[in-house]
């Protein structure tokens, strides 16, 4: 079945380039396109996409905004799954959009082949986010903190997660993959997907950046930490 797309920015060109590319790819349909924050929610309502690629920056609603709505409104009904795209590698605005539900993030220059894997990962409920890119965006939730962070007053569902499954949270608070994690605590991968499905069910989280800032927000992990590091 083909992965269903709405294009969502204010640039035509844009717009097109992207049409153009994606038309042309297997497995791919894209079924709408939208120029601001109010079309794509009116079209991914009335078109079904499986993915959404979201602009962040346009006139009227934003990207942020329209992400928060999408995601929100449809979370109980397996709504799209959202691609932010930006102009700048985890700019001032992509944490807001990951905050409002986005599955990852993708710079306007990447490669071709870069969106279409990316499009195919999040189409199966994984998140685009690189373990470079992890480490930034925990630092940034640093800078933008305004309170300290305590595991009981942030995120009470951590406290109903077992030693395993907080060590898991750890290492994906850290970016890294499933395999990674199989690897470096001596379990099958399959084993780490069945507790990372379990994991998410308790704390309420969308995917793997949802993770991440629950994980930074709990106090888990921390600016600045190695990626291998688990506590």
């Amino acid at each position: 079945m083909a992965i269903r797309i709405l294009i969502t920015d204010d640039q035509p060109l844009q717009r097109m380039g992207m049409k153009m590319f994606l038309d042309g790819q297997t497995g791919i349909d894209v079924v709408g396109e939208a120029a601001n924050g109010e079309d794509a929610i009116r079209l991914a309502e009335e078109s079904q996409p499986d993915v959404v690629l979201m602009d962040i920056r346009m006139p009227g609603m934003d990207g942020i905004a329209a992400t928060r709505k999408i995601v929100g409104t449809k979370a109980a009904i397996a709504s799209p799954w959202v691609l932010l795209l930006t102009t700048f590698d985890l700019d001032e605005y992509v944490l807001a959009g990951l905050e409002a539900g986005a599955s990852g993030f993708l710079t306007k220059d990447a490669d071709p082949s870069d969106l279409l894997s990316a499009i195919r990962a999040v189409a199966v409920g994984d998140a685009v986010i690189a373990p470079a890119a992890t480490r930034r965006l925990i630092d940034r939730l640093a800078v933008h903190s305004t309170q300290p962070l305590r595991e009981t007053d942030q995120v009470p569902s951590v406290r109903r997660l077992s030693a395993r499954e907080r060590e898991i949270l750890i290492a994906i608070g850290h970016g890294l993959t499933n395999s990674e994690i199989a690897e470096q605590l001596f379990l099958a991968e399959s084993t780490v997907k069945s507790y990372v499905g379990r994991i998410f069910t308790k704390i309420n989280a969308r995917d793997r950046v949802q993770a991440v800032i629950i994980a930074y927000r709990a106090n888990l992990v921390r600016a600045g930490e190695s990626s291998g590091t688990t506590e």
